[in-house]
């Protein structure tokens, strides 16, 4: 253990950066949505189908997780397809998958 003079405090905003992401992650759908999108991009109706959700539904999610920034998008036409933007939060969750699967 550090000694008291050597420990090291997370900035406010840091904490609360992560604190949002974690809050993001603790949401089965969007759980399932990054995974989906950990093994390529998909378009909206494509996720929808996938995890048997609404358009509207996925819609929404993607927004809060593109606002976090761990998604991006890119337009083809009227379609938009979603992929991942941040390897370090997808690292993280295949990370916790393994750690489950593990202790099962």
């Amino acid at each position: 253990m550090k000694a008291e003079s050597q420990i090291t405090w997370l900035a406010n905003e840091t904490v609360e950066a992560v604190s949002h992401i974690f809050k993001a992650l603790s949401d089965p759908s969007r759980l399932k949505m990054l995974h989906l999108l950990s093994q390529g991009e998909c378009s909206v109706g494509r996720i929808a189908e996938q995890l048997d959700l609404s358009s509207s539904a996925v819609s929404h999610q993607l927004s809060l997780l593109k606002a976090l920034r761990l998604v991006k998008y890119r337009r083809e036409g009227k379609t938009l397809y979603y992929s991942c933007d941040d390897e370090h939060v997808i690292s993280l969750l295949r990370q916790t998958i393994d750690h489950v699967e593990h202790i099962k």
